[in-house]
């Protein structure tokens, strides 16, 4: 799919057909998600692949924002292998597995699937769900999986704020 329409057309999916997604379909996904940057190209982004019937059950543990998806994958990071800026320690972390869960997000409405983004979890509960080490830190859930044939975007998707609220040229 041509980006320009990729990004006009992708939305959060937020109701699935139970039609399981296919391997290839994930391997897919995988690919592109290991094509994202990282600061100095650490790759500290660990995914869980969640398509049992038990890992799904257990993710509900964290979250009730799956939209019966029969999929998800599971962003995080493992902070102790990310890039640390040396000038005040920030850990980047948490923006490498932004971008590659960015990746994710845009492969797979090129597939011809959907997913949402969720951030509204509970990461301790995903930590001990998943037996999850503390450096290990979950970032973004995606549910994933074929649309319903009346998925459609919820009616705050196409508003944006003018650009002028949000760009700043050379005067701060």
């Amino acid at each position: 799919m041509e980006y320009s329409t990729l990004i006009h057309e992708r939305y959060s999916v937020r109701k699935f057909s139970p039609e399981p997604v296919d391997e290839n379909s994930i391997q897919a996904i995988l690919d592109t998600a290991r094509l994202a940057p990282t600061a100095v190209n650490k790759q500290p982004q660990r995914i869980l692949v969640l398509r049992s019937a038990e890992s799904m059950e257990k993710l509900r543990k964290a979250t009730t924002y799956l939209f019966n998806a029969p999929m998800a994958l599971a962003v995080c990071c493992n902070r102790d292998e990310a890039w640390v800026r040396p000038y005040d320690q920030y850990n980047s972390g948490v923006i490498d597995a932004a971008i590659v869960a960015t990746h994710i997000m845009l492969k797979v409405h090129d597939l011809g699937l959907g997913a949402t983004w969720v951030g509204h979890f509970d990461p301790a509960a995903f930590r001990k769900v998943f037996n999850l080490p503390g450096y290990v830190e979950p970032v973004a859930i995606f549910p994933i999986g074929h649309p319903a044939d009346d998925a459609k975007p919820s009616p705050m998707h196409g508003k944006r704020r003018p650009l002028e609220e949000t760009v700043v040229y050379d005067h701060f």
